[in-house]
């Protein structure tokens, strides 16, 4: 294992259960992505004791395009940073519109506890839809055009569902499984990326679909 060195991720930190997460100032969005779901899944396991005595560095890659970064643990905190430029004691390469699917195997074998730590940060529980649907309008509603009205219809197991939030004259509908749906309120999907694969379906103009994007990319990666 090599050594690992915490200090290049400059953002001011979030502490989360005990864990201090860190990314860089104007950080890349393959970064913004990895602090925003790191945090979620910290948050969700409410101890931190994910990470507790767990030290190295790992390298993510996209199995599809050039993007990459660097996850540093050490003493309890968690540094982000844009591509890789120290050897890695792991290196994954995973589909980030997948929810960090892993492609393939790890590039570095015998180091399970890393990999398997890596992988549950990397893979937060989806929040109920209908929770997700409401942080998400809550943190996105003063976007300017963002529609007056979000309408959210789940096709789940119980028949459709739905949930209207907001008041006002505009409405835009977002329909889909509820997986689907809180994957793309908690940030976990990329919006365009389910809309093209046909996993959650729409009902809007084409510029409110233009604000929604922006809206789900705020959600994604934080910003």
């Amino acid at each position: 294992m090599t050594e690992t060195t915490i200090g290049h991720a400059r953002r001011e930190a979030d502490v989360v259960g005990g864990v201090c997460v860190r990314i860089e100032e104007d950080a890349s969005p393959i970064v913004r992505l990895i602090g925003r779901t790191i945090t979620d899944s910290i948050r969700a396991s409410r101890e931190a004791s994910l990470v507790e005595g767990v030290e190295g560095t790992i390298a993510v890659r996209s199995h599809d395009t050039p993007q990459a970064a660097t996850i540093s643990i050490s003493n309890g905190v968690i540094a982000v940073s844009s591509g890789v430029f120290v050897e890695p004691d792991v290196t994954l390469v995973v589909d980030l519109n997948g929810r960090f699917a892993r492609v393939g195997g790890p590039v570095v074998e015998g180091q399970h506890h890393l990999t398997a730590t890596a992988f549950e940060l990397l893979s937060p529980p989806l929040p109920d839809w209908r929770v997700a649907a409401e942080e998400f309008w809550a943190a996105t509603r003063l976007i300017p055009g963002i529609p007056d009205v979000l309408v959210a219809v789940s096709d789940g197991l119980d028949g459709l569902s739905e949930l209207v939030v907001g008041e006002g004259d505009t409405q835009y509908v977002i329909a889909g499984s509820p997986d689907g749906l809180a994957g793309i309120f908690s940030g976990a999907d990329d919006l365009i990326a389910a809309l093209s694969t046909g996993l959650i379906g729409v009902r809007g103009t084409l510029s409110q679909l233009s604000v929604m994007v922006g809206a789900s990319w705020k959600v994604r990666y934080d910003v």
